[in-house]
This record gives structure tokens, C-alpha cells and sequence, in this order.
């Protein structure tokens, strides 16, 4: 039996395949897509092996659903025969959803309530090992999938990047700033190389400065424990520049404009999913 199986090969469940590839053989991993091509050449490039839903949804013992909120249901529908019988002959057997705003109780009415159900919600930098990846269990109860079962999933993509368990109710507020947040993040980056160009650094030099001094400001927040103010305290010297472009940036609305993003992306997040 496969240790775990991916339906669905888009950008993310892309992502995930390849650091479960890399996590564990590759042998170990089963997928499948809507176009069977897809999940063939995936295979072919990684050394794990295509099927179909129903194939994996027996030969796996995580069942990753990484497909979009709108036919996840469906998909669950399909398998829900397969999961089932495999639990009754007493395999393990852990269905794993990544779709935005479906709720775990929304699986188990297409699945069964007794089929355990991790949701998990990744983010993009999962392509470069570096994801932000929250997780949850059943619903609100979290000894509905047992603490071994959360670790064996995490080792098995842990070249994905970070866990952070969360209860599921906080799931669809979280989201904000880890999954939804990259995308701002990238556009800081683009900005701040924007303004390099204009005052004359090469574009390829102004995104890697950028870039690279994004990611060593990340580093400085989470190694030292340092709230961001004060180390944002730490480079703005009196009469300096830095005062001088952080005065313009709170001038210009920016710490409100990013706060306002997140809850409203939130608040998106909250009508994700819905029938």
C-alpha cells in the first residue's frame, strides 16, 4: 500500500507531490488527476506512479484531495465507496483536504462520519520547501485523529516546510496571512525594486536586493523574537533615511492598506467552499 496519494496535480498539489517525493521514496507516493496525462508525466518526472481517484483513494493510506472548493465535494463523492470499504477491512485509511472554506463536517457528509479527516492549508513557498502549512483535525475535536497520525503526515511532507496546528474554526482566519499574504509579499518585493530602478539600480539587481532583504528581515523577526517594531526601531537612526522613507510609507496609508488586505481576504475566505 502506498503510504500517500494526491488527487489533483495543479500548482499546488504539484508542490506537495514533490516534497513528499523527496520526503520519503517516491514509490510511496500514488497520484492521480482529471487529465490522466498530467498526473503521468508528473509521475514519469518524480518516480512515483499515476492512477486513477479510485485507485488511489485504495492504495493510499493519506488521501490528499488537493483540488479546488467547488468539485471537492464531488470528488469526495467518487471515493467516499473506496474509503469506506477499505476501512472496514481495517486499513488505515486518513483522507487529507487542502480546499479553501470546506469545512471537515462538509467532507465527512460525503465520505461518513467516521472517516478521519485532516485539512490542511498550505502556502505557495511549499514549491521551495519554505511553506507555511496550517493544520486541523476533525471539526473542533482534536483527539478525532490521533497525535501519531498528525506527526507521520508532517514527516511525510516535511520537506513542504512548517506545520502550525490550529483549531478548525481559526482555519479560514489564518489563511489571511499565510496563504493569502505571499501575494503581498511579492508585490513589497516588486515595489521596493520599482523604486531601485528609479533611482537607477539594474532591474536584476533591484529584484535580488529586494528579495534578499525581504527574507533576511523575515529571519531577523523569527530568530531573534524581537516584536518588527522594535527592530524596525533598530534601523531607523535619528535624522536618517530610514526614518525619513518609513515616515513616507505611514504618510502614504501603507500599514493600514496591508492590515485592510488581510481582513478582507479573510473575509472572502469566509464565503470560499459554500454550495
Amino acid at each position: 500500500m502506498a503510504k500517500i496519494g494526491f488527487i489533483g496535480t495543479g500548482n499546488m498539489g504539484g508542490a506537495l507531490i514533490t516534497a513528499a517525493c523527496k520526503g520519503i521514496d517516491p514509490k510511496e507516493v500514488v497520484i492521480a488527476d482529471y487529465i490522466p496525462e498530467k498526473a503521468k508525466s508528473l509521475a514519469a518526472e518524480l518516480g512515483c506512479s499515476a492512477a486513477s481517484n479510485s485507485e488511489v483513494a485504495k492504495e493510499a493510506e493519506f488521501v490528499v484531495l488537493a483540488v479546488k472548493p467547488n468539485v471537492i465535494r464531488d470528488v469526495a463523492k467518487e471515493i467516499a465507496a473506496e474509503i469506506r470499504e477499505c476501512l472496514n477491512k481495517g486499513q488505515k485509511k486518513i483522507v487529507v483536504t487542502i480546499a479553501a472554506g470546506v469545512k471537515v463536517s462538509a467532507l465527512k457528509d460525503c465520505l461518513g462520519p467516521d472517516v478521519p479527516v485532516i485539512r490542511i492549508m498550505p502556502n505557495t513557498p511549499v514549491m521551495v520547501g519554505q511553506g507555511m502549512i496550517l493544520i486541523s483535525g476533525d471539526g473542533e475535536a482534536p483527539d478525532a485523529v490521533a497525535e501519531e497520525v498528525f506527526a507521520e503526515f508532517q514527516e511525510i511532507l516535511k520537506e513542504a516546510g512548517e506545520f502550525e496546528r490550529v483549531k478548525e474554526g481559526a482555519i479560514d482566519y489564518t489563511t489571511g496571512v499565510s496563504s493569502c499574504a505571499p501575494a503581498y509579499a511579492y508585490m513589497f518585493i516588486e515595489a521596493l525594486a520599482d523604486g531601485a530602478v528609479e533611482v537607477g539600480v539594474p532591474r536584476a539587481q533591484a529584484i535580488r536586493l529586494a528579495a534578499k532583504t525581504v527574507l533576511g528581515s523575515a529571519a531577523m523577526v523569527l530568530e531573534t523574537g524581537e516584536h518588527p517594531g522594535v527592530l524596525k526601531d533598530n534601523v531607523c537612526s535619528p535624522g536618517g533615511s530610514t526614518i525619513v522613507g518609513v515616515t513616507t510609507l505611514e504618510e502614504l496609508g501603507f500599514r493600514g492598506a496591508v492590515s485592510k488586505a488581510i481582513v478582507k481576504a479573510t473575509e472572502k475566505n469566509l464565503t470560499l467552499g459554500k454550495e
